[in-house]
């Protein structure tokens, strides 16, 4: 608990990255398991294309000059451009009628940008990872 409020007084934009995209977990998960089509299921759907909006333009201004690579921007960016990108087609799907177009975005930005990149989080050496397996952390909020 020390270290996170230690995260949100030493580097705000990451606690707010972290926030955000623990919402966005779930969230999603709430979304995925219920019923689709619902003013309610449009509702929570907007707050999730919220959370993951934040939570991707949040990460665009977030460094690690430790690990490979380019300005700053690692191979987890990657996720930040993959939300970019299909964040807005799959709300184009559904505007266009194209259900099934998205499902299977948003059910794939999920899975990708919530549940893998959080798992990539969990490595040793990264914040959350040192927090879970109390290994030292070379990171920013150490």
């Amino acid at each position: 608990m020390n270290a996170l409020l230690g995260l949100m007084q030493r580097h705000p934009l990451i606690f707010f990255h972290l926030v955000t995209a623990f919402g966005a977990l779930l969230l999603g998960l709430f979304m995925l398991l219920r019923r689709k089509g619902t003013r309610s299921h449009r509702l929570l759907g907007w707050t999730w294309v919220a959370l993951m909006g934040s939570t991707a333009l949040a990460s665009a201004f977030i460094r690690d000059y430790r690990l490979p690579n380019v300005l700053g921007y690692t191979p987890i960016h990657l996720f930040t451009l993959t939300v970019a990108v299909m964040l807005p087609l799959g709300i184009w799907y559904v505007k266009q009628g194209r259900i099934d177009g998205h499902r299977k975005t948003m059910r794939g930005l999920y899975i990708g940008a919530c549940v893998i990149a959080g798992l990539f989080t969990l490595l040793p050496g990264r914040f959350l990872g040192s927090l879970l397996w109390g290994t030292p952390m070379s990171g920013i909020a150490g």
